[in-house]
């Protein structure tokens, strides 16, 4: 049998390469639905409460767990909201890599400043967005949510998805958090997102 230089190259190089790919930890196993294969875009351009542009790249660098409502929703999300303190605080030490941020789909009533003085009562922190209409439903169509303005006498509610998106530092779209989850289960799918992304990066970055 000849072997050519390339051959030999490859054989040389074959025990390498397959320890290598063993090294590789395994996927972890969530309660929340696993969206690292989703191609969800995830990209927005927004205003936040105090005027500012926001992009998903602002968030670069820390986990952003983000929720799509309005103000008004009398459960959904205050209990969302609600949670995602709660989850902050069962995170530890690694609290501090998650930003938390609430995207109003009702940007007709959810002015800079009610929006500001809603998240703020959750956790000042926390990072209140919206925009135009068109702004907005771009946004959505990024993370495949819905919602539609509900008629209610002489005002109106607003249906919408409940999913709490996990972004990773990187920006790709990897978790969703179902909303009936609670807190600790939601920490401990975050957890298991940390401490996998440590591993294949060799630690946090």
């Amino acid at each position: 049998m000849h072997l050519t230089r390339r051959h030999f190259v490859a054989l040389a190089l074959a025990p390498t390469m397959a320890a290598l790919g063993g090294c590789a930890p395994p996927s972890p196993v969530y309660r929340g639905i696993d969206l690292a294969n989703g191609d969800y875009s995830g990209d927005f351009s927004l205003t936040d409460s105090a005027g500012r542009r926001r992009t998903l790249a602002d968030f670069r660098g820390h986990y952003l767990l983000l929720f799509f409502g309005y103000t008004q929703c009398p459960d959904v999300c205050p209990s969302a909201l609600s949670r995602a303190v709660a989850i902050r605080e069962l995170l530890g030490e690694r609290k501090g890599r998650l930003k938390v941020a609430f995207l109003s789909v009702d940007p007709q009533r959810d002015t800079p400043p009610i929006l500001d003085a809603y998240v703020r009562a959750f956790d000042p922190s926390f990072v209140g967005m919206s925009g135009s209409a068109q702004e907005v439903a771009r946004a959505a169509a990024a993370y495949r949510v819905f919602y539609r303005q509900v008629p209610t006498g002489a005002s109106y509610s607003v249906d919408h998805t409940a999913l709490s998106y996990v972004i990773d530092p990187d920006g790709q779209v990897r978790l969703a958090l179902r909303h009936a989850q609670p807190a600790q289960e939601c920490a401990e799918d975050l957890q298991k997102l940390m401490r996998y992304d440590e591993k294949r990066k060799g630690g946090w970055r």
